[in-house]
């Protein structure tokens, strides 16, 4: 069964410490993207915070040792969105967070924290996942955890099959950019063929699709 968990991490153990430290009113939403290529780790980066501490964030991440580029996409009166390159110490974390099959859903940080929400296929990886980075350096406190029940499978009308593809497909990395693992190993990983795999995915990616965009679906169906 798939568990989400809220990870608590110290900003200087993680990212933008610099900036959070110098903007106290700032907070800082990463969005679930996670990909193993060094320049595509987390990217899209939101920004929230009073007018006047937006106006010097440009320069606070100029400074940030923790950022290696950066591009404003778009601006608000009182947010920002950037695409963030990120410097090696934030994509060591990372990897070290994801190599036991956990995935990063997204990422909040204010003040001198982060809190980090991570979906494992089961809870013996939340396990691997923490032993992993404690022993790596990383102080990590586990907030709370959340088992996904069957509720929340049929809210998209999911089966317990595709339900269970998705989560192990996620949490190998299959979504990532570039993947880390491809069809042929997912459908080696969840013991079924790969044309059982495509077939499975593909009616599954319609289901999210069709009860998440609430459009209609085609009168074959």
């Amino acid at each position: 069964m798939g568990t989400t968990a809220e990870l608590v991490i110290p900003a200087p153990e993680f990212a933008l410490a610099r900036s959070l430290d110098r903007v106290p009113s700032l907070e800082v939403r990463i969005e679930p993207v996670v990909a193993s290529a060094t320049d595509s780790i987390m990217p899209h980066v939101g920004f929230r915070a009073d007018r006047e501490s937006l106006a010097t964030l440009d320069d606070h991440l100029e400074a940030d040792p923790t950022v290696v580029g950066f591009k404003r996409l778009a601006n608000g009166d009182d947010e920002r969105r950037y695409l963030i390159q990120w410097a090696d110490s934030v994509i060591e974390t990372v990897n070290r967070l994801t190599a036991t099959k956990a995935a990063i859903l997204d990422a909040f940080g204010t003040g001198a924290q982060w809190h980090l929400r991570v979906l494992v296929p089961e809870r013996d990886v939340l396990s691997a996942t923490y032993d992993a980075a404690t022993e790596a350096g990383l102080t990590i406190d586990v907030a709370r955890v959340h088992e996904l029940e069957l509720t929340e499978r049929s809210r998209y009308g999911l089966t317990d099959a595709q339900y269970e593809t998705l989560v192990t497909a996620l949490a190998a990395g299959y979504y990532e950019i570039p993947r880390n693992v491809d069809m042929e190993g997912l459908a080696a990983e969840l013991d079924i063929s790969h044309q059982a795999l495509s077939e499975r995915l593909r009616r599954a990616h319609r289901r999210l699709v069709t009860e998440s965009l609430d459009v209609d679906r085609s009168p074959s169906e």
